[in-house]
């Protein structure tokens, strides 16, 4: 519930403080003063879009606060806490502000949070109603969606089931068609891939082949200049001819260190040092003997490395610039070409898919259609009672649940997506089931049954919305219902009727009306008048609750259109009594 509303700098609201209770609180005004720039707050505070021009003329920006009682909405401190803020003594503070340059930030219990997140917060606190209500109210998919919640769970089980597998049949449905229509382009691909892993295969490549091959070739291809600079490096260093050479060198140093190793014991460290490079000299000359003696001079060998490597670099041109590439790019083929080669059996498992899906839609949407036409009686019943209640007893609302028919598929295996077959027959299907909802007003005793938009008058149809919000709020009550000029189009007896119901359903939750009319503000609990001041060049509207002898002077204002109506005083006080004893 709402306990406080705050308001500064919003239209022609300079700053104003709007105390709430339980009950029905009227709030009243000239036109112009800014009776619903209360709604707009709340809207704000509902996480609703940010309008700049909404900001005063000169201000900064304009901001609205609301004070939540928390301990009488489920989840709401929870929701508050998730959201990182703090609710103090069961109450949390709900705020937006809005920049004139139309930036907008919102807060929930103290912590600055996103718009979404104040929505999420807010949304199950209020629910507000105004004329463009009324025109929604025409719409199929609204009075479907109104039908769906008054249904309950009765309604909301299959339809949950019932979205969730067409969700699940247009994904399998879209699937196959790509397949299908991309069969082609897949043989094609399938092709190319295959002739690539064959060419592959054929070759049979091992990792890091190419680098091998290419070092031999080198080798092969200059083994008799390798061979050369290893016999004359071999004998450089170990002559077999006598000549001098490393060897003869390094022993004749060490010869001449050892021969003066007992005069200075750092003379017999160099000559051991000496003997060292003697013994790697000796089996460095070894190495390179036998390193001669190894290299292949072998023709056939070198042409059929470069054989080889001719047939490896072919494969590099197309697959990769390594072998490894080209063994890394032949592994993803394969897996490629088994998704291809399997295009037969994906189509035969995603259409087995379509026709197990589309059956059990049909049993599914058969229990929808069932569930909404129990929900219809019913909610036709509660509705035509409502109105009886406003004035107009001899009103019958019709809601009405029909399936559309449609001609049989020429191919019953390939049925346009928006086709069902239910119980031998082809169905028009949609999203959100397989009916046509439409709520139909008789207004009069004999009158044909018509749909709201051709049978219902303006102020029949504040009525009538009137009567479907009373009904669902019986479904899911919220602690806060607001109504913005809902009685427009209506007088007399009919606004007295409307001043009733909104009372009695004031008796279970909070409402908070804008109105015009002084029938409908007589039944009030509370009365706040939104009064306008000017001094001189800029005007501004504030809000005060009004005493008994100021809802009598507020009252003849709205009856006469002028204040200080001996007859309309007296009229005003007239109706207060008739409200108080009703």
């Amino acid at each position: 519930m709402i306990e406080e509303l705050r308001i500064s700098s919003l239209g022609v609201i300079d700053a104003s403080t709007l105390e709430l209770g339980p009950g029905f609180t009227a709030v009243t005004g000239e036109t112009g003063a800014g009776k619903t720039m209360v709604v707009t707050a709340l809207s704000l505070l509902l996480g609703g879009r940010a309008d700049s021009g909404a900001v005063r003329v000169g201000a900064k920006q304009a901001r609205v606060e609301g004070v939540i009682r928390a301990d009488r909405v489920a989840g709401l401190a929870a929701a508050v806490e998730e959201a990182g803020g703090e609710v103090e003594d069961d109450l949390v503070v709900l705020a937006r502000n809005v920049s004139a340059e139309g930036r907008s930030r919102a807060y929930v219990g103290g912590a600055g949070v996103p718009v979404a997140t104040l929505t999420r917060v807010a949304e199950p606190l209020v629910a507000v109603h105004g004329q463009s209500d009324q025109h929604r109210l025409l719409k199929a998919a609204t009075q479907r969606s109104a039908l769906d919640v008054y249904g309950g769970e009765a309604v909301a089980g299959p339809l949950a089931r019932y979205t969730a597998l067409h969700e699940r049949l247009v994904a399998t449905e879209r699937a196959l068609a790509e397949v299908v229509a991309t069969a082609r382009e897949r043989a094609r691909e399938a092709d190319l891939l295959r002739f690539g892993v064959e060419e592959v295969e054929a070759v049979a490549p091992q990792p890091g082949e190419d680098r091998e091959l290419a070092g031999e070739e080198a080798r092969l291809g200059h083994a008799d200049t390798l061979r050369t600079a290893a016999e004359q490096a071999r004998e450089a260093l170990s002559s077999d001819q006598g000549a001098p050479d490393a060897l003869t060198v390094v022993a004749a140093a060490r010869g001449l260190l050892e021969g003066v190793r007992e005069h200075d014991a750092a003379a017999g460290e160099l000559a051991d040092r000496v003997a060292e490079v003697t013994y790697l000299l000796s089996d460095l000359a070894a190495d390179v003997a036998s390193y001669a003696a190894g290299i292949d001079t072998d023709p056939a060998r070198l042409a059929g490395v470069s054989e080889r490597r001719a047939a490896l670099v072919a494969l590099t041109r197309k697959y990769g610039d390594s072998i490894d590439e080209v063994l890394a790019w032949a592994a993803r083929a394969s897996e490629r070409l088994l998704e291809l080669d399997g295009t037969d059996e994906t189509i035969g498992r995603l259409s087995t898919e379509r026709t197990a899906l589309r059956a059990e839609l049909a049993e599914v949407g058969a229990a929808l259609t069932s569930a909404r036409r129990a929900a219809a009686v019913r909610l036709g019943t509660a509705v035509s009672d409502e109105l009886t209640l406003l004035a107009m007893p001899d009103a019958v609302v019709t809601v009405d649940v029909r399936t559309k028919s449609v001609d049989p598929p020429v191919d019953a295996d390939h049925p346009p997506a928006d086709a069902l077959l239910v119980d031998g027959a082809w169905l028009r299907m949609h999203g959100q089931g397989l009916d046509e909802v439409e709520l139909l007003l008789a207004a009069n005793t004999g009158s044909e049954p018509r749909p709201l938009h051709k049978g219902a008058s303006g102020g029949e149809l504040s009525r009538v919305m009137l009567a479907v919000e009373v009904c669902l709020a019986d479904t899911h009550p919220v602690p806060t219902f607001v109504f913005d000029e809902v009685d427009a189009g209506v007088g007399g007896a009919a606004a007295v009727e409307i001043g009733r119901r909104l009372a009695a359903l004031a008796e279970h939750a909070q409402v908070l009306v804008v109105t015009h009319l002084p029938q409908v503000a007589a039944f009030a609990d509370r009365h706040v008048v939104v009064r306008k001041s000017s001094d001189g060049s800029v005007t501004s509207s504030g809000l005060t609750t009004l005493d008994d002898a100021g809802r009598e002077q507020e009252l003849s204002r709205m009856l006469a259109g002028l204040a200080g109506s001996d007859s309309a005083l007296a009229h005003a006080r007239e109706l207060l009594e008739m409200a108080r004893t009703d």
